[in-house]
């Protein structure tokens, strides 16, 4: 056990609950009338790179938009000239390459002292040469990359049968979509010039070689040098049946709001797709999906004048969701108005349509929530379950209707475990490591296997629903056991990293019975209380995805340090002084106004690749643990 002291001694224990009470208030004024909450999502400058050179590509880029553009993207730049995917990373290449060109596409001059800065890092970092695969594609279709040195990705893929190696069910859903429309486009190998070149930014070196033929880098390359060779064919009819067929798929995905899964890539890519196949900027497809991008821009006023930024996604399901798991933490009563709202709004989120994941449940019924206002195709396992954990604590008149919500959902998560016991956050057994060996794939997470995080939200559920002891839940349980690292923590797929894993796993297990006893959860208790911080707050650094160095290491934030106290009063160690340090540090730090501040990236998009910063993450988990710390609950 850690080290305990008595209650009465931790300084936190006497203003907590006022921290509490500003942090409900601050909830309450951030709700929306409709019911919901919704955080900005803050990603990098190539959201903003990328839409500025759609903008060009489509003819649509007005000087209002690149000035504005242009000012967010200077604005992001480090003193050294460079990028980064998230506040205090290392530079990156391929984000400082899309921001030189999409800084020059907005009119700065290549010689800028900013621009001079970025193009001699990126000369001494490898050049154009060693971008990821996503940025040559955007360099090919402004005619600074050639169309014959990227991976080929044939139209044909969408007749392969959902048995069949590699095809598009494959892999994952935000893959899968990004894949289809890009055969479109590698297909038709657009070029529509920018004004300027950037073989400034070129090094000369030649690719590297082909690699032996007995391995799979070796057969995936030959195979893409054949692709090639056919893709220089004239358009068979094989071929024309297949483009046909996969703008049908493309449109049939489209979201009520314009956009495509709710997120940019195939949001973009859809839309590109649909355009070079000749659906005019004014067909009612075209035309949601450009107007849609504008629902997720921000425009903002600053000293320097506004500025304008994409976000790559929205998240009011899951951030209403635990804003409601936190009011109800912090003793809000389930009748209250704010939460009534919340409930109402939530329950005409459900999705009853069969999406893509049907393909591999087919017998299995709808249910469930997405992320997003709209993307009904692709209801999520882990904003069902928080979903499903914030309504069932909502005693109302109308109980049988939220009854009725919470059992499709249940019912629908069971059927969505994977075979191996553990969930995935779209589809069930999306495991095909195949796909991540395809030359195209360099840019992150193509596949979605069952997760700790995940899996654990869904074991938490079913436990608060009285099924720890089903089949379903024993599984998770076990899947969980299975993947829990040797120092005691657990991997967090979704969320920064290791704290996050660590923070949703212990809850979920001592939810399903597991004592606070148990020697793996000790380990577990262990491990984040050596790593606790000097100033008594959690941080993980995001370079731990790619250097376990980093695990549990990092400036403490207000959304971590509440992951790691919800874990550890989990545990049973409310009375210890691990925990009281941490209140402390949650205490001291909140604001006037009854937020937190948080200047760091704790969520992830992919790792390794690609990282969020969820701006409602920095008051929802701070103030769950705060009312789980007052109210003495777990």
């Amino acid at each position: 056990m850690t080290q305990t002291v008595p209650r009465t001694s931790a300084p936190a224990a006497r203003t907590a609950d006022g921290t509490v009470a500003a942090a409900v208030e601050f909830l309450r004024r951030e709700q929306d009338r409709a019911g919901w909450w919704k955080g900005e999502l803050a990603t990098n400058v190539t959201m903003d790179a990328e839409d500025l050179l759609l903008r060009h590509f489509l003819g649509i880029l007005t000087p209002q938009v690149a000035e504005e553009s242009a000012r967010w993207i200077r604005s992001q730049q480090r003193a050294d000239g460079t990028w980064a995917n998230f506040p205090d990373g290392p530079a990156d290449l391929s984000t400082t390459v899309e921001a030189w060109v999409a800084l020059r596409l907005a009119g700065d001059p290549a010689d800028a002292p900013w621009l001079a800065a970025a193009a001699e890092w990126i000369r001494e970092h490898g050049g154009i040469e060693a971008t990821r695969v996503f940025t040559r594609i955007w360099l090919a279709m402004v005619g600074q990359w050639s169309w014959d040195d990227l991976p080929s990705l044939p139209p044909e893929l969408i007749f392969l049968p959902s048995w069949f190696p590699l095809n598009v069910y494959d892999f994952a859903c935000w893959a899968r979509q990004t894949i289809v429309p890009l055969t479109i486009v590698g297909t038709l190998r657009p070029v529509r010039k920018l004004p300027f070149d950037v073989s400034g930014l070129r090094t000369g070196k030649r690719p590297p070689k082909t690699r032996a033929p007995w391995t799979w880098d070796g057969v995936f390359q030959n195979l893409d040098t054949a692709l090639h060779a056919y893709a220089k064919l004239p358009l068979n009819p094989v071929r024309k049946l297949a483009m046909k067929q996969t703008a049908e798929w493309i449109l049939a995905r489209q979201e009520a709001d314009g956009s495509w899964g709710g997120i940019q890539p195939p949001w973009v890519y859809s839309i590109l797709a649909l355009h070079l196949l000749g659906y005019p900027l004014d067909h009612p497809a075209l035309k949601a999906g450009i107007a849609g991008l504008d629902g997720f821009t921000i425009r903002e006023k600053t000293g320097q004048g506004w500025v304008r930024r994409l976000e790559a996604c929205q998240s009011p399901v899951w951030d209403t969701a635990l804003a409601m798991t936190a009011l109800l933490d912090a003793g809000v009563s389930p009748g209250d108005e704010t939460l009534v709202r919340a409930a109402e709004w939530m329950l005409g989120e459900e999705i009853r349509v069969p999406g893509d994941w049907a393909v591999r449940r087919p017998s299995l019924k709808p249910g469930g929530f997405a992320f997003e206002f709209a993307n009904d195709g692709y209801p999520d396992t882990d904003d069902t379950a928080e979903v499903v954990l914030a309504l069932r604590r909502m005693g109302r008149p109308d109980h049988l209707r939220i009854r009725e919500a919470v059992d499709r959902s249940v019912a629908w998560l069971e059927g969505m475990q994977s075979s191996d016991g553990g969930w995935g956050a779209f589809d069930a057994d999306n495991t095909q490591a195949l796909a991540t060996r395809l030359p195209f794939c360099d840019f992150g997470a193509v596949i979605d296997p069952p997760s700790a995080d995940v899996t654990a939200h869904v074991v938490e559920m079913l436990a608060a629903e009285g099924k720890s002891g089903t089949r379903e839940c024993r599984r998770g349980i076990r899947w969980l056991w299975d993947n829990q690292e040797e120092d005691g923590s657990w991997f967090g797929r979704w969320g920064a990293n290791y704290v996050y894993g660590t923070g949703a796993v212990v809850p979920a297990l001592v939810a399903a019975g597991i004592p606070g006893s148990d020697r793996r959860i000790r380990r577990a208790v262990k491990w984040l209380a050596e790593h606790q911080n000097d100033d008594g707050g959690w941080g993980e650094d995001l370079r731990s995805y790619d250097d376990r160095a980093w695990a549990g290491r990092g400036d403490s934030t207000p959304s971590q340090t509440a992951w790691a106290l919800l874990a550890l009063l989990a545990a049973g160690e409310r009375e210890s002084a691990v925990v009281a340090r941490g209140v402390e540090w949650l205490v001291e730090r909140q604001r006037p106004d009854g937020g937190w501040d948080e200047d760091k990236h704790t969520g992830t998009g992919f790792p390794g690749d690609f990282y969020l910063s969820y701006h409602l993450y920095r008051v929802v988990f701070p103030l769950s643990a705060l009312g789980r710390y007052v109210r003495g609950g777990s």
